[in-house]
């Protein structure tokens, strides 16, 4: 490997970071019908990035991140061919949202776990990740992401010039 460990993970970490807050502008884009056709991009190379270098950890055992991971990568590559293959426009577009907002959940239900497992006040509210504060936080998640997707396939057409 090239890097230390320690660096290793400062690396994915801020790949992980800079998908999620690309995703976030894109998703802001698709509640305004807004093409933002570079954050887009972003949102889809820094996910990539961050299931691959997931991917380079030590690994002795199928484990629920490598699973996420393998999930990650079969919706990316559904998004890619989506948006790139198909276009904008009919199913693509459809298809291109909902697996877009699909990936973007996927890094923050991470993101979450993450934080209640190294963030030392909230892994003192749930410090296995099976109580009650931890579920709320993931409920609440999946309950913002569905509505996220159900007004971005209302608003977002497609057609409006890349910001």
């Amino acid at each position: 490997m090239f890097f230390s460990s320690q660096t290793f993970v400062l690396v994915h970490v801020v790949i992980s970071l800079v998908a999620v807050v690309a995703g976030f502008v894109m998703l802001a884009g698709f509640l305004r019908n807004e093409r933002r056709e570079f954050w887009s991009q972003l949102f889809l190379v820094m996910t990539i990035a961050t299931s691959v270098t997931g991917f380079l950890f030590p690994i002795s055992v199928f484990t629920p991140a490598l699973a996420f991971g393998v999930l990650s990568m079969v919706v990316l590559a559904i998004c890619v061919y989506a948006r790139y293959g198909l276009g904008l426009a009919g199913r693509g577009r459809t298809i291109y949202l909902v697996t877009a907002l699909f990936a973007l959940y996927l890094n923050v239900f991470v993101l979450i776990a993450q934080a209640f497992q190294k963030v030392s006040a909230l892994n003192a509210l749930a410090p296995t990740g099976s109580e009650p504060p931890f579920a709320i936080a993931q409920g609440l998640l999946l309950v913002a992401f569905l509505v996220f997707g159900f007004l971005s396939l209302r608003r977002f057409k497609g057609i409006a010039a890349a910001a």
